[in-house]
């Protein structure tokens, strides 16, 4: 990538900057130090949990919704999907292929 951004301040005055440019007759309009990342309030969720709790009765109540699997086979699915994506990664890692993990 030839620009470099650096997240500067905290929270919601945190912003990025161009850190670098290494082709700068690429981007003409740009200049290091130039802010062209901020937090957009629109899009903020200032009621922001850590936790959401799905509660279906409203969906139910509303349009008949009925789910079509029960919390035990969709924690089997996710287990079993995640279990062969680790398998995957185990094997490309094995032969020597580098991979990118999400850490979240």
């Amino acid at each position: 990538m030839s620009i470099t951004i650096r997240r500067e301040g905290v929270g919601l005055q945190e912003v990025g900057t161009i850190a670098a440019i290494t082709t700068p007759q690429s981007y003409p309009s740009l200049s290091t130090g130039q802010i062209i990342v901020r937090i957009d309030p629109r899009y903020f969720r200032p009621a922001e949990v850590e936790t959401l709790l799905g509660d279906p009765s409203k969906a139910k109540a509303d349009l008949g919704w009925v789910p079509e699997i029960t919390l035990d086979e969709m924690v089997a699915e996710m287990v079993a999907h995640d279990l062969d994506l680790a398998k995957q990664h185990a094997l490309l890692k094995a032969n020597g292929y580098s991979i990118d993990v999400s850490k979240e």
